[in-house]
């Protein structure tokens, strides 16, 4: 069988789309998803996404990580499965679509940008001197001092494997305030590497801040990443996040096809 897909990036969170509408992929295939996302013997990608048709939505989101599992919203991804879908002529500016935590709205503002609604956010807990959080995914917020020399995958993955979310994982958030943005770098369960952008994670950064910051009112977060910058705007009135929304960029990189085993 040859498998017809294409390739996306978001802020260089790297993804694999797969237009699977006809159903004519199994996609509960751990070893097949995972041997796609590698990068020296597949695709490569940070995780690839299976957009099937869904009643009373656009489309649905499909998300495996790269370690071949299925998993949590990924923000970046939702983003990337917005522009592909324009592509193949599902949806035009605007659209609603279902993912794993639910029912999407999401917006594209220019050729290659795009606004996605997140889930509220009702609770964020104070751990020490951290956050943890869930913005569609579960995140560990930290902040520290000269982010740019830190071993993100050595101290990310200590955190990510530590006997409070060695069973099921945590993405871990390095933060760094900039004054006028903050810089972040993230290490991602599932990819189990520091990745180029998390947009779950950006989004619980943004968040995390504000609450730190006792920020009331409509906010919008400015945020660098190694692949680029994104911004987050939501509303909080000391109880809830809600309004939440990720803008920035869903790139189409190029098509392909692959020789799948039959």
């Amino acid at each position: 069988m040859r498998l017809h897909f294409s390739k996306y990036e978001g802020a260089g969170n790297d993804f694999i789309l797969i237009d699977n509408r006809m159903h004519l992929v199994n996609h509960q295939q751990p070893q097949l998803i995972s041997k796609l996302c590698d990068r020296r013997f597949g695709i490569g990608a940070d995780g690839i996404i299976f957009l099937q048709n869904k009643k009373g939505f656009d489309f649905e989101m499909i998300y495996y990580n790269a370690d071949g599992q299925s998993s949590s919203m990924c923000g970046n991804g939702g983003r990337c499965a917005v522009a592909f879908a324009k592509k193949l002529g599902i949806i035009h500016y605007q659209t609603t679509f279902y993912a794993v935590d639910g029912s999407h709205d999401a917006t594209l503002i220019e050729d290659d940008q795009v606004s996605l609604q997140m889930i509220d956010v009702h609770q964020i807990n104070a751990i020490e001197n951290a956050f943890v959080l869930n913005t569609g995914s579960p995140h560990y917020v930290l902040c520290v001092d000269d982010l740019a020399h830190k071993d993100v995958y050595v101290d990310g993955r200590a955190i990510r494997y530590s006997p409070s979310y060695a069973a099921e994982g945590i993405n871990v958030n390095f933060v760094e305030n900039k004054s006028d943005h903050y810089f972040v770098r993230t290490y991602e369960r599932g990819v189990e590497d520091e990745t180029y952008a998390c947009g779950t994670g950006v989004t619980a950064v943004a968040i995390a801040m504000a609450k730190q910051n006792q920020q009331r009112g409509a906010i919008h977060t400015k945020i660098r990443v190694l692949g680029g910058r994104l911004d987050v705007r939501f509303q909080y009135d000391g109880h809830a996040f809600t309004h939440v929304f990720l803008e920035g960029p869903a790139t189409f990189v190029f098509d392909g096809i692959i020789d799948m085993p039959s």
